[in-house]
């Protein structure tokens, strides 16, 4: 795929899959971002964190999420953008300083809208991987997906059918 390709609902195929690039979680910004909007001591502060459950500084688990999205955005160009209708997340690990992320994501789903011809909703499984293969995000979201234009509605559910 083109690295500029904008992706409608008509493009997408279940199964489909999407790499990104990598990310560097540095520990200055660990303790920024978490100083901002996570201010809680094993993310601000290294003997606190090596006294808690984490055992050592941990980034919150927001700024692990909010690196997700910059990665999804990056890797995944879906048209009108990655708007999220809902899902599920998790943390099965920490992530630390120095650790580099990038992520995977696998289409699972397709459904086209009944109400909004316009648009479908595409389940999208994503694993936030760090540089050893330790998944420390994962993220199964319903996203809002336009389709390329009105008519192209009935040759997509002839092709799904």
């Amino acid at each position: 795929m083109k690295k500029n390709t904008t992706l409608y609902l008509d493009d997408l195929q279940v199964g489909q899959r999407f790499t990104s690039e990598t990310y560097t979680i540095h520990g200055s910004r660990i303790k920024e971002y978490a100083a901002e909007f996570d201010p809680q001591p094993f993310h601000l502060d290294d003997a606190a964190a090596e006294a808690s459950v984490f055992r050592g500084l941990a980034a919150s688990g927001w700024h692990t999420a909010a690196v997700t999205m910059r990665l999804l955005v990056g890797s995944v160009p879906l048209a009108g953008g990655i708007v999220d209708a809902g899902g599920e997340i998790s943390w099965p690990q920490p992530t630390r300083p120095g650790d580099t992320l990038h992520v995977e994501s696998e289409i699972l789903d397709i459904r086209l809208s009944h109400s909004k011809p316009d648009r479908g909703i595409v389940t999208l499984r994503g694993t936030t991987f760090n540089q050893n293969s330790e998944a420390v995000y994962l993220l199964t979201a319903k996203l809002v997906v336009p389709t390329r234009a009105k008519n192209s509605l009935g040759k997509l559910a002839a092709h799904r059918a």
